[in-house]
């Protein structure tokens, strides 16, 4: 009898412990699936709705920002899409000048651009040489670099320009360059350049977006107008930065550009 006792309690301290090792082995996974749904979930409504990273591809906006930079993208601040739909949050605030936007690119969606906003609908923009007026009034852009500043090329691309003139210059048809018709008796004619350019105005709706980095943008000189539909947000904070260098396999690890890493973007 005490025997058999004996044998029946070892069986079941095996059993205890196979159960106990079973708990052991599974549980972490159980543990897992109860979070990581919620944290996925967590995660995509932050991506969505409130902010995004971004990664500078090219110096158009330099001195502000560099190539290299990755941005935390503040999505809520104009408004964040709801997915698969056309509508929109409410905003925080409507976009205001001088402030940097990342939006889609009107010409190709699919990629997304940054700049800075210098017209908003109704504006009257010009340049001459090199220098933006708003509402004839002259800008005083403190953050305005200029790598070419003695080329000023002309191109078809700034044609679209043409049905934005303002009234006055519409009738008059003149450009704002030097060049002029060399044909005595023909009026001259509208030829803009990347730094001579305007009167137009701003639609509805619209805005105007230029790159800091103004002789090596492409911009609302070259495309047009963006639509406020297309806006995503405005960069946040340089989150990381790396000096690119294509001669390095790991430029992104030993050319950290630590004194930017946490900065706020103006």
């Amino acid at each position: 009898m005490a025997l058999e006792k004996y044998h029946r309690a070892n069986a079941l301290r095996a059993a205890n412990g196979r159960s106990r090792r079973r708990a052991y082995s599974f549980g972490w996974l159980w543990d897992w699936a109860k979070v990581l749904p919620p944290a996925v979930l967590l995660f995509l409504i932050l991506r969505t709705f409130v902010v995004e990273a971004y990664k500078i591809p090219s110096g158009s906006m330099e001195r502000t920002l560099l190539v290299g930079d990755f941005l935390l993208v503040n999505k809520w601040l104009y408004g964040a899409e709801v997915p698969y739909s056309r509508r929109r949050l409410p905003a925080v605030r409507a976009p205001q000048l001088g402030d940097i936007l990342v939006f889609e690119w009107p010409a190709d969606p699919t990629k997304s651009f940054v700049k800075r906003l210098v017209g908003r609908p109704g504006d009257t923009l010009s340049m001459q040489g090199g220098s933006l007026l708003r509402n004839g009034v002259l800008l005083r852009e403190q953050y305005v670099s200029h790598a070419e500043p003695n080329v000023d090329p002309v191109t078809d691309e700034f044609r679209w320009q043409r049905g934005y003139l303002t009234n006055t210059a519409a009738a008059a048809n003149v450009t704002t360059t030097t060049n002029t018709n060399t044909n005595a008796g023909m009026p001259p004619i509208y030829r803009p350049s990347r730094d001579n350019w305007g009167p137009i105005v701003v639609p509805p709706k619209h805005l105007f977006v230029l790159g800091d980095n103004r002789d090596n943008s492409l911009d609302s000189r070259y495309w047009g107008f963006v639509p406020d539909s297309l806006l995503r947000g405005t960069p946040w904070i340089v989150y990381y930065s790396f000096t690119p260098d294509s001669t390095s396999r790991a430029s992104w690890l030993t050319r950290i550009r630590w004194g930017r890493l946490g900065s706020v973007v103006r």
